[in-house]
């Protein structure tokens, strides 16, 4: 084991920047103002808030009255989709099928309401094809949604390729209207880009975007999603008339300052932050390459973020090895944290790019960050390619699990579900944990409490 943490999992969310909670700080009890208020305080709070609102708009090359603060990613995809579809019958949307969850089930729980969607496909290379899309398109599409870079896999989608195929439909199909906007609109799932790629709404041609500040060194919490001034959206949230109407409640000054900070920090250092975090994937790739030849990558390698290394090893279980590498130091994961609950689940991502549900399970999501440097990489591949020589065949009948706290006894309860028998584990946190696993598994011994 390692005294230092090695954090290897900053696609499911980042430690907030010093930066970003020194501004947040003074709003907690100082200036807590309701942005409501006409009084001194309240004045304050809104003068804050419009700051914050310029600064985003001002990130994205947007006006700031497009720009609605959330509670984060999830609400601002539910607002792109369910504040432009009111009554889905007789319309069609298009998706794709390695949109993160938060997407996909909005049209799940639509098209039970008749709302007829596609659902886009993607190579094996994890790419949506923009021709796929246009032919897709129907008479009644009235939104299109794709990813801009996958959370699992951190695949890059051509957003301003398939912008500008559905420019040229519109042009073509300037009949279908509605809300005096021409359709079908245009959103993006935009929560993994800003570390890493250019966010100029004018140049991307969306006409919906969502963003999140846990992603970005920001706090959990709040978000945005930027929506063209000509369109309007069905609040899904009933009340004020706070966010131009679009969202109702009182805003959240620190977790809105705060996530303005992020995004400003982000758009500063992402040449710097690039250039570092691709030279440590390359290395990470070529390392795990040399000491486990058996690994594949899942997804482009070319059109990939550089802080994401998705990877499949052969007969070992996923969820099983991020237990193990959490044992000595490491955090990664399987697939996105969302659905980490889904019992015997896994990823749908990787099954959506051809791939086997053996695989989906055998596979790993490395995803770097500030914080990471040449020798954490150096031990994680060290820890990994051991663990792998160690337990990779005798891991891998293992196909369900449930982790569980069990606060009288202070321990872990591992429950696994195997071919023919019930295994639970009982973790102390004590250094022989995992030579107490070990030990039960080579002599496939097993006891039942």
């Amino acid at each position: 084991k390692r005294n230092k943490k090695i954090y290897l999992d900053y696609a499911a969310t980042t430690p907030v920047d010093t930066e970003v909670l020194k501004v947040m700080t003074q709003y907690f009890m100082k200036d807590f103002g309701n942005a409501g208020a006409i009084y001194k305080e309240g004045v304050f709070a809104r003068e804050s808030l419009n700051n914050a609102r310029k600064s985003v708009a001002d990130i994205l090359n947007a006006r700031s009255e497009e720009i609605i603060f959330t509670s984060g990613s999830t609400e601002s995809n539910n607002l792109a989709i369910t504040g432009v579809i009111d009554n889905p019958k007789n319309l069609h949307a298009i998706t794709s099928t390695i949109e993160h969850p938060s997407v996909l089930e909005v049209f799940k729980a639509f098209e039970k309401k008749g709302l007829d969607v596609t659902y886009i496909g993607v190579d094996e290379s994890g790419i949506v094809n923009p021709k796929d899309i246009k032919e897709a398109i129907k008479e009644n599409t009235i939104l299109v949604s794709i990813i801009y870079v996958n959370n699992e896999i951190g695949t890059i989608q051509p957003i301003s390729e398939i912008a500008k195929m559905l420019r040229h439909f519109r042009k073509q199909n300037s009949r279908f209207k509605i809300q005096d906007s021409e359709l079908p609109l245009f959103h993006t799932d935009a929560s993994q880009a800003p570390l890493y790629f250019f966010m100029d709404v004018n140049k991307l041609h969306v006409d919906l975007m969502t963003l999140g500040g846990q992603k970005i060194y920001g706090p959990k919490g709040v978000g945005c999603l930027f929506k063209k001034k000509e369109i309007k959206l069905n609040s899904i949230i009933k009340g004020g008339s706070q966010e131009g109407g679009a969202r109702a409640g009182t805003e959240n000054i620190p977790l809105i300052v705060g996530f303005a900070k992020a995004l400003e920090l982000a758009e500063v250092g992402r040449e710097k932050e690039i250039k570092r975090l691709t030279e440590l994937q390359d290395y990470f790739i070529d390392e795990l390459n040399k000491e486990i030849p058996q690994m594949k990558l899942n997804g482009s390698m070319e059109l990939r973020s550089p802080n994401n290394i998705n990877i499949y090893i052969p007969n070992i279980n996923g969820e099983f090895f991020v237990i193990i590498l959490d044992n000595y130091g490491i955090a990664c994961a399987t697939r996105s944290a969302c659905k980490e609950g889904d019992e015997d689940e896994g990823s749908y991502i990787i099954e959506a790019l051809g791939h086997s549900k053996e695989r989906s399970k055998s596979s790993l999501r490395f995803s770097l960050g500030k914080t990471t440097t040449k020798s954490d990489i150096d031990y994680v591949v060290k820890i990994l390619s051991e663990s792998v020589e160690k337990y990779s065949n005798k891991l891998f009948k293992c196909t369900k699990r449930k982790i569980k706290w069990h606060p009288n006894r202070n321990q872990h309860i591992w429950f696994l579900n195997t071919y023919n028998f019930e295994l639970y584990l009982f973790f102390k946190k004590v250094k022989n944990d995992l030579k107490s696993l070990e030990k039960l598994i080579m002599s496939k011994n097993y006891f039942q409490n």
